[in-house]
């Protein structure tokens, strides 16, 4: 496995040690309930393996920030077994990562590297795979754009960043993001385990509040909302899921907190990076939480040959 855990930044280092505890935590995401939860909705943005043609055999597959190759394993399936893949991570899950896949049955390649350092030529990867990896670096649109250059003409850059919020939850984030720089991931960790037992408390009421109309001012639209969503969504991440563990729960809950680099953008901002490193969008999907898109890289295609 090649590894260069030179950092371009500080907050690159610190989010190293972030990911690479919290992927080693391994029964904190690796139960048939939480595999199937990230399966559904990995699926349902991305769509199915099935409908990917251009997983060709022998196309070159990198998944950028790829941690412990879950979102790989559980989207791609059984397909991985057609494609060059090629895992890539800042932290020490990428150790992680290399066992899963043996685990899997499936063969693939393993670099440690920072993102902005990837070792590959420009215009040489069939597809890029980015799951919520890019807005974890100093900036999401120069990660963006560093990496789009290697996607060969053809080829897809299929991606999932961050997506602002209304005002009080984006200050929330930020202001709980703040209080746990300079503690150790560990003490992160135990520091998410109130803010993860608020949200259980509140998921517990099975209780619904009646917005009549949209409060502008706040980003809140009209509508029923269970209580506990709304709150999630207008004023603080606590993730709530009956079907998972607490310390399912507390992964997610850590996973959005403890790193110190983790920017949100708006759609029209996404779109316009597409468009400018010359993308067309042929897939997306606009959630609460994030965005989703598979996007084309216009030119002719190159085969994985050439």
């Amino acid at each position: 496995m090649l590894r260069a855990v030179e950092y371009v930044s500080a907050s690159q280092a610190q989010t190293s040690d972030v990911f690479g505890y919290k992927w080693n935590r391994r029964d904190t995401f690796e139960s048939p309930a939480a595999r199937g939860v990230m399966r559904d909705w990995l699926r349902a943005r991305y769509g199915e393996p099935s409908d990917m043609p251009w997983l060709s055999a022998g196309a070159v597959l990198v998944d950028i920030g790829c941690g412990a190759a879950r979102s790989s394993i559980e989207l791609f399936g059984d397909r991985l077994k057609q494609v060059r893949f090629i895992g890539t991570d800042i932290s020490a899950a990428i150790d992680v990562a290399a066992d899963s896949f043996g685990a899997a049955g499936l063969n693939g390649e393993f670099i440690q590297c920072d993102l902005n350092a990837l070792p590959f030529r420009d215009e040489s990867c069939d597809v890029l795979f980015s799951e919520g990896v890019l807005h974890h670096t100093d900036s999401t649109k120069a990660a963006f754009e560093r990496t789009a250059r290697l996607v060969k003409p053809g080829g897809r850059f299929m991606f999932y960043v961050y997506r602002k919020k209304g005002p009080i939850r984006e200050f929330t984030d930020d202001y709980i993001r703040e209080k746990l720089q300079g503690l150790s991931p560990e003490q992160a960790w135990k520091a998410m385990e109130p803010l993860t037992k608020l949200g259980i408390a509140f998921g517990k009421l099975n209780a619904t509040i009646t917005v009549s109309h949209d409060v502008d001012l706040l980003g809140i639209k009209a509508g029923e909302y269970d209580v506990q969503r709304f709150l999630y969504w207008n004023a603080v991440k606590m993730f709530y899921r009956p079907d998972l563990t607490f310390d399912e729960m507390a992964h997610i809950n850590f996973d959005w907190f403890a790193p110190v680099n983790a920017h949100r953008q708006t759609e029209q901002e996404v779109r316009k990076w597409c468009n400018d490193s010359g993308f067309d969008i042929e897939r997306e999907v606009i959630e609460e939480a994030g965005i989703t898109m598979i996007a084309r890289k216009r030119g002719r295609w190159k085969s994985c040959a050439e």
